[in-house]
């Protein structure tokens, strides 16, 4: 399913079903080689069409019964093969299926054994439930981003699921995998959505630190204070964004919309902000997005328009690097990041849960006369 010339080729991965964070690190390792299995919970499929689930690419899929012991011994067969586990159910839950970790390093004493959660494994809020607009909460993200009249705004569930999440989880996975071939020993890692937030706030707590950040909410120069750093509205109702922290951008960006700094400003003084926003504002308006594309995309001021979902997959820059690509019934982002010397090749669609009950248990060792027992078993 994956190439073998991908960085990931040859990590074997059992991905017991979650949500969210935890098939978004699947996709990641998925997309740059490692097989991943997906075992799947019997009874109803997990949405309406599940190969349009793009996070659950590049897998197989079977189905356990896993209120079944036999199905614990078959889930601990697969472990026993794997380089690594991931799951994302509430702390215990794995152990009350007789799959937590000490059953399973024992079994397989270089596995590394990964566990997604939103409140992590320890504390006091580790059983209880969340998303991750509560797990942001915690961090700080949330209360910093948005306008400073108005309520936080949820920054969809980027930063706590797939950025604190995921991206960390994965990131931990590979961590424990290196020690594990270097040592020969297994490892547990605890992933938590609000430990993975923090870490993405320490720039902000650095500014802070050194006296550049104001604990209040759209008052600094990235957070839509600064109206060198923010979004605006042109003629036709359309966006743009403009990011020109550094002193030469911010001159260029004043010289191409015709205006003297004289009439501006300096930059840096913060009691003219406002006004020089609302002078930035006047002037965006008075031209259609497209105008301003040719005259500022591709300079130095910093400068992007604001594509919405379907426009950003056609924009020339987009398309040129092939940074979203049309596959399996569906417009997705393609792998990412991108090697020299290594294939990342979109893998093979989302599976149908238990797709490959008749097929991925024989690559994993089980002969056909197994598979039809445990079929007729009801186990898968």
């Amino acid at each position: 399913m994956n190439s073998a010339n991908a960085p990931l080729s040859g990590i074997c991965i059992v991905e017991f079903a979650g949500i969210g964070p935890g098939p978004f690190a699947g996709m990641m390792l998925a997309d740059m080689g490692a097989e991943v299995l997906r075992v799947d919970r019997q009874g109803p499929g997990r949405s309406p069409d599940p190969r349009k689930d793009i996070t659950l690419r590049g897998r197989q899929s079977i189905t356990l019964n896993l209120k079944e012991p036999r199905a614990v011994e078959v889930a601990l067969r697969l472990v026993g093969q794997a380089d690594a586990l991931t799951e994302g159910y509430r702390p215990g839950v794995m152990e009350g299926l007789g799959l937590g970790p000490d059953v399973c390093l024992a079994r397989n004493p270089k596995l590394v054994y990964g566990r997604m959660t939103g409140w992590g494994q320890t504390g006091p809020l580790a059983s209880a439930a969340g998303h991750d607009i509560n797990y942001i909460s915690l961090s700080g993200a949330l209360w910093a981003m948005g306008e400073r009249d108005r309520n936080p705004m949820p920054p969809l569930n980027l930063v706590g699921d797939f950025g604190g999440g995921g991206m960390v989880f994965a990131f931990g996975l590979l961590c424990a995998l290196l020690r594990a071939r270097e040592t020969g020993e297994g490892d547990i890692v605890d992933a938590a959505i609000c430990d993975g937030a923090a870490a993405l706030m320490a720039p902000v707590y650095g500014y802070i630190a050194r006296g550049i950040w104001e604990n209040l909410r759209q008052a600094n120069f990235l957070d839509g204070a600064a109206p060198y750093y923010g979004v605006y509205q042109w003629l036709d109702g359309k966006w743009i964004s403009i990011g020109p922290l550094e002193p030469q951008f911010y001159a260029l960006l004043v010289d191409l919309l015709d205006l003297r700094p004289e009439d501006i400003g300096e930059r840096a003084d913060t009691a003219r902000w406002a006004e020089q926003r609302e002078r930035f504002a006047e002037v965006f308006r008075r031209r259609t997005r497209d105008d301003w594309c040719a005259r500022l995309e591709g300079t130095d001021v910093c400068f992007a328009p604001v594509l919405d979902l379907e426009e950003a997959p056609n924009h020339p820059h987009n398309r040129a690097r092939a940074i979203f690509v049309e596959a399996h019934g569906a417009v997705q982002p393609a792998p990412a990041p991108r090697f020299a010397r290594a294939a990342t090749p979109l893998p093979g669609p989302p599976p149908a849960p238990g797709e490959h009950n008749g097929t991925a248990l024989p690559a994993w060792g089980f002969d056909d006369g197994e598979v039809a027992d445990l079929r007729a078993a009801g186990v898968i």
